[in-house]
């Protein structure tokens, strides 16, 4: 860029850049423009890494618990002969896995404390599919799963029950049997095989993983199954694989995918994403128009240098090249360090947080709130690239206008008054 600028417009430009007493107000200007720029850009880089993050994460976890297209019942009846579907859809391009599962309502108790919590049942060989839970436990919690009917808890209400490997946890299924007076809830204990940790807070307090002859037993389900969990390899290529699962399960089960389970979710995620970036732009379009204040105010209080070098000999061209180069240099220094706080920002996020958590005394970012355990931020190289580019164009513009007035001023009008 800097071969289209002489040596003597470089020179002029960069020595009116410096603040020097008689400018000192147009210079504190200046510094404002350059800190609201490099704020700005590094703030614009730090929210949208934060919210890639989230998503990446969330969506991540999400579809490593749960099937990228669920087939479920309509009535409370349940899927009979669920082996023989799985297989024909296992048959179908992409698929991975075809795991059927027991989904129920139930209150878990221990020491007198109750929560609400949910049971899915599961075959243990299944459990490998679902990586976040198969990664967070031990071999001997599996075996304990497999061999010893226990079931497997989150750490997080392991905590409030009270709970370690090994205790008894009773579980309340409102699905019981009916009485003359009525239907009596059915409760049992269960002993704890493993306690996972997949570092998301909804799944940790509230889901209990049980063997899926045993869940049906406990909920009602006889030779029956809730649902059947289809995992793939291209998740987000899923529409085609749901129709032709649609096809072949007819119209008596219902199919839902991924996509269509969190809409509500990610269309929150998408328009939380886009009014973050809008508002965070007019942080740079701020500065960029104290870029035009302090570049005009220059221009006047230079007016009759630029007499005297347009006496010279200098042209219009050569006058708009110096002011545009004293501008663009304000937005081009707030930019590249503005991306270089963000990034690194961005890097020790987790670290920041902490230390900020410890001299506040105060939890940022609560797990029951924000689903994750942890705070993560995942840098788009192209979406740092478009902020770059539009903090950039945003402080050329903002110095066009000025750098053409000052081209136009005439240098016998400027001199008259010297």
């Amino acid at each position: 860029m800097w071969h289209f600028f002489s040596p003597v417009e470089r020179m002029l430009a960069f020595r009116y850049v410096r603040s020097r007493r008689a400018e000192g107000f147009i210079s504190v200007i200046a510094w404002f423009s350059l800190a609201g720029i490099t704020l700005g850009v590094a703030t614009l880089i730090v929210v949208m890494s934060v919210m890639n993050g989230f998503r990446a994460e969330l969506v991540g976890r999400i579809l490593g618990l749960n099937g990228h297209v669920a087939v479920y019942a309509k009535g409370p009846n349940g899927i009979a002969d669920f082996d023989k579907l799985a297989l024909t859809i296992a048959d179908m391009p992409n698929v991975i896995a075809v795991t059927p599962q027991i989904e129920g309502q139930v209150m878990a108790t221990q020491n007198r404390t109750s929560i609400g919590a949910v049971v899915r049942g599961v075959r243990w060989s299944d459990l490998a599919v679902r990586k976040p839970l198969w990664n967070s436990l031990s071999e001997s919690d599996i075996n304990r799963f497999r061999d010893e009917n226990g079931v497997l808890i989150g750490h997080e209400m392991a905590f409030k029950l009270g709970l370690k490997v090994g205790d008894s946890v009773s579980l309340t299924s409102a699905k019981g049997k009916a009485t003359a007076f009525g239907t009596v809830p059915t409760r049992r204990k269960f002993k704890v095989a493993g306690i996972f940790d997949v570092g998301m807070y909804e799944y940790d307090s509230s889901f209990v993983f049980m063997p899926l002859d045993l869940s049906a037993d406990f909920l009602g389900y006889n030779n029956r199954v809730s649902g059947l969990e289809i995992y793939v390899t291209l998740p987000e290529q899923i529409a085609s694989l749901r129709q032709k699962v649609r096809k072949t399960v007819g119209s008596d089960l219902r199919v839902v995918d991924w996509i269509q389970r969190n809409r509500s979710f990610l269309n929150a995620l998408k328009v939380e994403r886009n009014v973050m970036f809008l508002i965070l732009t007019l942080i740079i379009l701020v500065a960029a128009f104290n870029i035009i204040s302090s570049m005009i105010m220059l221009v006047r209080s230079k007016n009759s240098d630029i007499a005297v070098l347009r006496a010279m000999g200098a042209t219009g061209g050569n006058i708009i090249r110096v002011f545009l180069m004293t501008g663009a240099s304000i937005g081009i220094v707030g930019t590249f360090v503005g991306t270089a706080v963000g990034t690194l920002f961005c890097w020790n996020i987790d670290t920041i947080k902490r230390a900020i958590e410890h001299l506040s005394g105060a939890e940022l970012f609560a797990a029951e709130i924000y689903f994750l355990s942890n705070l993560p931020a995942k840098i788009d190289p192209q979406e740092v690239l478009m902020v770059v580019l539009m903090a950039l164009g945003l402080s050329f513009l903002a110095s066009l206008y000025p750098a053409w007035r000052a081209s136009r001023i005439s240098p016998a009008e400027a001199l008259r008054y010297e």
